[in-house]
């Protein structure tokens, strides 16, 4: 059965003054403040798009990686996923890089990066953001 979710952004004033507060609807757990400055420069207590990617993303090839793995015999103990997404002011997103470390008793350090790159294909955050460069680097703990 298919899922959907919402959030929805308010903003006040132009793009490089104004700022706005991000709701996340569906799981109802907060709202965040977002800014031009914060996007471009320091992010200063707010948040932006690409920090909202980067968590999704992160959590989405975790939850991949796991089930991988879990499918292979060989489930994790614990990951460690964090996602960088960079943003260049007048070209957009310019890549996003994984960094996942693991606790998987039982797997050798070929066969987790293996299991890595295959959730980082087959996610489905990396699949919707398949026109943007994804690197990845894995490792057991």
């Amino acid at each position: 059965m298919a899922t959907t979710r919402q959030a929805h952004t308010v903003w006040e004033g132009n793009l490089l003054e104004g700022n706005g507060v991000v709701t996340l609807d569906s799981s109802g757990i907060g709202e965040y403040p977002v800014s031009w400055p914060s996007r471009a420069e320091k992010a200063n207590g707010k948040t932006s798009p690409e920090e909202l990617i980067a968590a999704a993303h992160s959590s989405c090839f975790s939850m991949a990686l796991s089930n991988g793995l879990a499918s292979a015999g060989t489930p994790p103990t614990r990951l460690n996923t964090q996602a960088e997404v960079t943003f260049q002011p007048g070209t957009g997103i310019t890549g996003i890089h994984l960094t996942v470390e693991g606790e998987v008793p039982g797997l050798d350090e070929a066969g987790f990066v293996k299991a890595a790159e295959d959730a980082k294909a087959n996610c489905p955050v990396s699949q919707a953001l398949s026109g943007t460069t994804i690197t990845l680097t894995a490792s057991l703990a």
